[in-house]
């Protein structure tokens, strides 16, 4: 599963390379955010509350979609006796913006890796979005599930990203 999820990433990476288009700061950039959400499902029993940071490269292909690579790290709070966990998804990354400002839909398909959790090392990883966007800000809803052996990890939650241009001559 992971040599397959590596392989998607690839493919995606490279499809964004053989682009025609050049990359300028009207049709890329690296979104820098952050996250806060509520774990559900069975992970609730041993967090309340996760927080993160997320870093994104976004190649717009055409004007109302774009691909990109997505990674960043989730703090899960311990509760009770449960020490803190977290994970840091590598995923390929889907929006679709369907006007220049407004709503847009996305979609972060990848691997995540688990850390400090006995006996997990981690599990695919899906992260749909609903939300706002304009010129420089995305302002959004997320589910994040990463599955694997044990009980899923997963959290509902908010995130906001701010856009930052590729700076060329």
């Amino acid at each position: 599963m992971k040599k397959f999820i590596l392989s998607i990433l690839v493919l995606s990476t490279s499809f964004l390379m053989a682009q025609n288009s050049e990359i300028t700061t009207k049709n890329s950039w690296i979104k820098l955010g952050a996250t806060a959400g509520i774990p559900v499902g069975d992970i609730h029993d041993a967090s309340n509350f996760t927080a993160g940071l997320e870093v994104r490269g976004q190649y717009l292909v055409k004007p109302y979609l774009g691909l990109g690579i997505a990674t960043g790290y989730n703090h899960y709070f311990g509760k009770d006796e449960v020490d803190d966990f977290g994970t840091i998804p590598l995923a390929a990354t889907v929006r679709v913006y369907p006007s220049r400002k407004g709503v847009f839909l996305g979609m972060d398909a990848g691997y995540s890796f688990v850390t400090n959790v006995d006996d997990i090392d981690g599990g695919l990883y899906i992260n749909p979005q609903l939300g706002y966007h304009n010129y420089d800000w995305n302002i959004y809803a997320h589910f994040q599930k990463t599955f694997n052996d044990g009980p899923s990890i997963q959290n509902v939650g908010i995130g906001a990203t701010y856009n930052i241009r590729f700076i060329y001559n």
